[in-house]
């Protein structure tokens, strides 16, 4: 009778550590998705911004339309996405549309009126507000996704991890082209 006891005991153990262990694996999970909604959310923010920082440059540097329209091309390819898109391919588009911003600012250089602009000093720092947010909003998912990956890993979590087929998390990070790891050359 006392061996069936011990039975019974260790078998209700090993289904509270089973439950435990998938319930943090969830938890996780959930941090993950939720720290890369908030990436979308901050993306969303800057696909906003884009247009009406372009229509005020426009009205004042109308023959550098060039630019503009780079970063125009940039936000519609960033906003279309491809929902089969890894995290690094979405990264890369996400850097063209940032290095193509920054030719704007550079604008701002050859256009003394446009520098002192109230509305493009207002929108020039939302942008770059929404930058700082992006780029934090990246880091704190990247962490997320470290710490699920790491306990996918971890023994013996990961006989659960495998039992119910949960799958590590891409980190978002820059494309693996030059482009996005040089700095913008703004030519006139």
């Amino acid at each position: 009778m006392t061996s069936l006891w011990i039975i019974i005991a260790i078998v209700a153990i090993l289904i509270i550590w089973v439950v435990s262990a998938y319930n943090r694996f969830i938890t996780f999970k959930n941090r993950a998705d939720e720290a890369l909604a908030d990436i979308d959310v901050q993306l969303k923010r800057r696909y906003d911004l884009v247009p009406n920082l372009v229509n005020t440059v426009k009205g004042y540097a109308a023959h550098e339309s060039g630019t503009l329209e780079a970063v125009i091309a940039a936000r519609n390819s960033a906003m279309q996405g491809n929902p089969t898109a890894t995290l690094a391919d979405k990264g890369a588009v996400e850097n063209q549309l940032s290095n193509s911003l920054k030719s704007i600012f550079a604008l701002s250089e050859n256009y003394p009126d446009l520098k002192a602009n109230q509305n493009f000093l207002a929108l020039q720092n939302e942008l770059s507000d929404t930058e700082n947010k992006i780029q934090a909003a990246r880091r704190f998912y990247n962490s997320n996704a470290r710490d699920y990956n790491t306990m996918l890993t971890r023994f013996p979590a990961n006989i659960i991890a495998n039992i119910f087929h949960f799958v590590a998390k891409d980190f978002f990070q820059l494309g693996n082209d030059d482009v996005a790891k040089n700095p913008v050359e703004v030519k006139f």
